[in-house]
């Protein structure tokens, strides 16, 4: 969310970001509204006013007048706050000069990384791979799970955790505390992260105010709300391991077939809330950066970074650099990773505070990045470190925690 006085101060700057994500808000109107909500809310403190002074000095005719007229008022605010709310919770974040405008087709390949790999056979995808090592099992999957569900078992269920693991090990190794968060979280946590309005439909919701997050993102920013940190406590840096859920409404006829996009998955997350100072929270972003790529190189994957256009990023985003890590068997990258600088625009929803040197209150800036998430990557690794027959070569680095150097074909 943004500070009202900011879009007010600012309100040019907020209309390109608005149009240039077309994100279709009225600004016009959010500032006729916050207006309106003002102008309400001095009338009722002078109606307040006036009543405690008829109760003081014992004029009930009075006293029953303003009761009337304070009765009225308070539901006009009411009604204003309300709709200038709702409207607020639309205004997208601003965006950084960097970000190109316009749709998908404008994302900016920022590098590519690593040699892609050559082979002197014809390759197989990671279904055909999955099935011929009796690792993946997708008829099955979608007998017990429904469309898109998955078994990964045998080798894949150690690859996965191998993986997973791997990431966890080595950011902790950064600095980052470890933390596995509540799944099911409250819908504020996905309003204050900015998941919400936007992507509700993305969002599994199991109960009336109980949803499965599809990030841990989300209760790893919801954990901290309504807390103000001195300054000595920042940054705050965790990663996150969980389980993630999505629906893949919007995505039907994308990717129906195999690994790639599935309603259930692992994730590791990393998550930093720092001081409100754009060049610090630039530099955290960097480092976020260079860790996921870290594990990338680490296993030796070829990959490019992108950097998405205005229209294709979170709008709770100022700006996403995306990875996309090659995968032989669709002849191109795929998306594994997502990295997103916000400036205070959830600290500001979720109440995330803290003192500066000078004894000031405000508002942290976050960040969030993919680590790792499964089983998106072992596409990946199963078709860019195939072998002829069919086996699969292990990464060294994942070997001590697989305890396997290849998945022969069975």
């Amino acid at each position: 969310m943004l500070d009202i006085n900011f879009i007010r101060e600012n309100i040019d700057q907020v209309k390109k970001a608005v149009e240039a994500r077309k994100s279709g808000v009225d600004l016009d109107k959010l500032l006729s509204l916050d207006s309106e909500r003002k102008e309400l809310i001095t009338k009722v403190d002078d109606l307040r006013a006036k009543r405690n002074e008829a109760a003081r000095t014992r004029d009930k005719g009075e006293g029953v007048r303003i009761k009337l007229e304070l009765k009225n008022l308070e539901k006009q605010l009411s009604e204003a706050k309300k709709k200038y709310n709702d409207l607020m919770l639309l205004v997208p974040n601003i965006l950084m000069p960097d970000v190109p405008i316009g749709d998908a087709t404008k994302n900016k390949i920022i590098r590519k990384e690593g040699e892609l790999p050559k082979f002197s056979f014809k390759v197989k995808d990671h279904i055909e791979l999955g099935k011929l090592l009796n690792i993946i099992d997708f008829e099955r999957g979608v007998k017990v799970g429904g469309f898109r569900g998955y078994f990964l078992k045998n080798e894949g269920a150690k690859l996965q955790w191998a993986v997973l693991n791997f990431a966890l090990d080595h950011l902790v190794q950064k600095g980052f505390a470890p933390v596995v968060p509540p799944i099911i979280n409250r819908r504020f946590a996905l309003i204050g992260s900015g998941q919400f309005p936007w992507g509700e439909e993305d969002i599994y919701k199991v109960g009336e105010e109980d949803y499965l997050v599809g990030t841990s993102e989300i209760p790893l920013m919801a954990m901290h709300a309504d807390e103000t940190f001195e300054l000595k406590d920042l940054p705050k840096k965790y990663v996150g391991m969980s389980a993630c859920f999505r629906t893949e409404i919007g995505s039907y006829g994308k990717d129906t077939k195999g690994l790639f996009r599935v309603h259930e998955f692992y994730k590791v997350e990393q998550v930093i809330l720092s001081e409100a100072d754009e060049q610090e929270s630039l530099g955290f972003f960097e480092d976020l950066q260079d860790n996921s790529e870290d594990i990338l190189r680490g296993l030796g994957l070829p990959y490019q970074v992108v950097c998405l256009s205005s229209e294709d990023m979170g709008k709770k985003a100022a700006m996403t650099y995306d990875i996309e890590t090659w995968m032989p068997g669709r002849g191109s990258y795929g998306e594994t990773h997502s990295n997103s600088i916000c400036l205070d625009f959830q600290t500001r929803r979720l109440k995330i505070k803290y003192k500066d040197k000078d004894g000031q209150v405000k508002f942290c800036h976050a960040l969030n990045n993919t680590a790792i998430a499964s089983p998106r990557i072992i596409i990946a690794l199963l078709e860019n470190f195939q072998t002829e027959d069919g086996s699969v070569k292990i990464p060294e680095v994942l070997q001590k925690y697989t305890g396997f150097s290849e998945i022969r074909s069975k």
